[in-house]
């Protein structure tokens, strides 16, 4: 869907009745409102108000109104729900009464950096390797902390008992027009990892939106919890968020292989910025206290440097041809709000660009990723490259969670892991 027109004639069509309104909070949690059809024409037109200062991390009670108005092309039916009368899910973008788009939104933040990237004449693409855990459920409908199997990398049924839950979710996505590239068993027990092909930034991190939450669904109706906490089992693997990214400029794929199989010098400076950055942006990639206990273990980069085709490399550069050339940045996680993780490595890889930073050798070591959230978070208060993509009143509310957070782990640090296993 490209139009309002095609939007509401597919509403009419196909025995549309509800919309749901989604959108996610400053942390990346999707929210919904649902209306009826009836009320699309009027959504698509101003928009839905509703109680933004009710929202974490939009606005305080004397600026509390704000409005959803739906995004043509991210109309998709929720095929897990009844085929007459049927659902649809629309993402949103969040405006102010005025008008315009709310600049406290991490859609809009990605927005406006794909928009400063096209004027660079730089066209961002993302693929993402999203790893989740599975968990049995008690009688109750609770989650437990039992993997669903026992099974390992690559492994197949009946020792892999994911595999038809993998089935079901790469199915449900491509119903919704979300094309999954590949599944599989992951290293840890009850583990799974699903692939999805390169996209435009914004269509990457409204998919990623739309993927954990079709996880969950399908995972629950096969009576399990899904969970994509950085680190559910202290000893085993964790998940990650791999986010492989290319670069077109001119035509060309940046990161397209010379003919001595190495990286142009465009590239080099882009991998060079994020490197440079990776640490202030480490609460923002690496968002909650379970983020750090990953690092350093299964492949997880702890160091910062890069190298060709080996894995444990905070950025690796994968052997490719010209179409697939693309860099793979290993420390992101589930956790993240793709929105805004994206906007900062863009921006990052762009400074690195417009300053012709040189790349360090591969497997040359500048640093370590910070070992905690404390460090994470003392780095993006003194960071002055944040603002500079973040408006300084989102950062300031994004900030205050994270010491809120903290305070959380640092009065019951039990009853946090808790929660985050159980809503991550």
């Amino acid at each position: 869907m490209n139009t309002e027109q095609e939007v509401l004639s597919f509403v009419r069509e196909n025995d549309v009745k509800f919309i749901r309104l989604a959108f996610v909070d400053l942390l990346g949690s999707l929210k919904n409102i649902a209306i009826m059809a009836s009320e699309l024409p009027r959504a698509l037109r101003g928009g839905i108000s509703f109680d933004a200062s009710s929202v974490k991390g939009f606005c305080d009670i004397s600026h509390s109104e704000l409005f959803l108005r739906p995004d043509p092309r991210t109309l998709t039916v929720l095929p897990w729900r009844p085929q007459s009368g049927r659902v649809v899910r629309m993402l949103c973008d969040c405006m102010t009464p005025e008008g315009s788009l709310f600049s406290g939104y991490s859609r809009t933040i990605l927005r406006r950096m794909d928009e400063k990237a096209l004027e660079a004449g730089c066209f961002f693409r993302f693929g993402t390797e999203y790893e989740f855990y599975l968990f049995e459920q008690d009688d109750q409908g609770h989650p437990t902390m039992v993997p669903q199997d026992e099974a390992g990398y690559m492994d197949v049924f009946p020792v892999d008992k994911g595999e038809n839950v993998r089935r079901e979710i790469c199915l449900t996505l491509e119903a919704m027009g979300i094309l999954p590239e590949s599944s599989h068993h992951e290293s840890g027990p009850g583990q799974n990892e699903i692939d999805f092909r390169h996209a435009d930034p914004l269509t990457t991190a409204d998919s990623a939106v739309t993927f954990k939450g079709v996880v969950r669904t399908i995972a629950a109706q096969y009576g399990l919890h899904a969970s994509f906490m950085p680190k559910p089992l202290v000893h085993e693997s964790g998940n990650g968020l791999h986010l492989n990214l290319s670069i077109e400029k001119g035509g060309q794929n940046l990161f397209a292989p010379l003919p001595d199989g190495t990286l142009s010098e465009e590239a080099q400076h882009a991998v060079a910025g994020i490197l440079r950055r990776i640490r202030e942006l480490s609460l923002f990639l690496n968002p909650i206290p379970s983020s750090y206990q990953r690092f350093g273990a299964f492949e997880a980069p702890k160091k910062i440097n890069w190298s060709y085709g080996n894995r444990s490399q905070l950025v690796r550069i994968p052997a490719a041809n010209a179409e697939t050339g693309r860099m793979e940045l290993r420390s992101p996680d589930p956790a993240c709000n793709p929105y805004l993780a994206f906007s900062l490595v863009m921006a990052a890889a762009l400074e690195g660009m417009a300053e012709q930073l040189p790349l360090q050798a591969p497997l040359a070591e500048v640093g370590e990723l910070p070992g905690t959230m404390e460090e994470a978070l003392v780095l993006a208060e003194n960071s002055a490259f944040l603002p500079t993509v973040i408006p300084q009143d989102m950062l300031d509310k994004y900030l205050q969670e994270k010491r809120l957070t903290l305070q959380q782990m640092q009065a019951d640090p039990d009853a946090l892991q808790a929660l985050h296993w159980k809503t991550i």
